[in-house]
């Protein structure tokens, strides 16, 4: 019994190696963890990783110029106004692109959802759906880039104040719609793929998976999410800062 519980013992505590060979054990402790991720969510974590850099840059050269300018900077409440029924009403078109869009996000984790229990009639259907949000939520976006431009805001110049608001406005803004057309695009392909059934019979092509793997659903969950995030810094620095 004394030997059994002495060789139980030894079984628990194993001894850890000395020097630099303990050290490149501990390193090599962790590498279990990343085993089992894709390569295709690996890579997708590192794009939003580099791509949160970029946003970041772009905010803190924003907050950079509005703080450092002498001119006064414009007011959000009266830029970002619209006329209804001869009354000017502010932030409301914002309001209505931050609501489609934060409720895309929503459909599409649903479809993650549906598509990981292999219902590819329901996550196709959720992801048209978040692909015709996304869709409108651009489509105001124009409207709102066109109402600008029609009022003389230019990149290096506008009506209402510093001219850096411009170029910020339009480069920031511009930069998260290209990201939230490209993400509209990828929805489209993907959910064709889903309601053709091309991830249950394992078909070879574009963005097709090994069969019974909805994983690409996912990958376009974070994406997708990850615009959404980006535009609550981007409607919280512009429009009520």
């Amino acid at each position: 019994m004394a030997e059994l519980t002495r060789m139980d013992t030894e079984d628990v505590a194993l001894p850890h190696a000395s020097g630099l060979r303990g050290v490149a054990a501990d390193f090599a402790s962790d590498q279990r963890a990343f085993k089992n991720v894709s390569w295709g969510k690996a890579m997708m974590w590192i794009f939003l990783l580099s791509d949160t850099f970029i946003f970041g840059c772009f905010l803190l050269a924003y907050m950079t110029a509005r703080m450092s300018t002498p001119v006064p900077w414009p007011n959000p409440s009266e830029v970002f106004a619209l006329n209804i029924g001869g009354q000017e009403v502010p932030l409301i078109l914002i309001a209505i692109m931050t609501f489609v869009l934060i409720s895309s996000s929503g459909t599409m984790a649903m479809a993650v959802n549906f598509g990981y229990r292999r219902e590819r009639g329901k996550t196709a259907a959720l992801m048209l759906l978040t692909a015709m949000l996304g869709a409108t939520f651009v489509g105001m976006q124009a409207f709102e880039w066109t109402k600008l431009i029609t009022e003389g805001v230019r990149p290096w110049e506008n009506p209402w104040g510093a001219a850096q608001f411009g170029s910020s406005f339009f480069m920031i803004t511009g930069f998260h719609g290209t990201h939230v057309t490209f993400g509209v695009i990828f929805l489209l392909i993907t959910a064709r793929k889903v309601w053709r059934g091309d991830f249950d019979t394992g078909r070879r092509g574009f963005f097709t998976s090994r069969k019974g793997n909805y994983e690409v659903v996912e990958i376009m969950g974070l994406y997708w999410h990850f615009v959404d995030l980006v535009w609550v810094f981007i409607f919280a620095f512009f429009y009520l800062w």
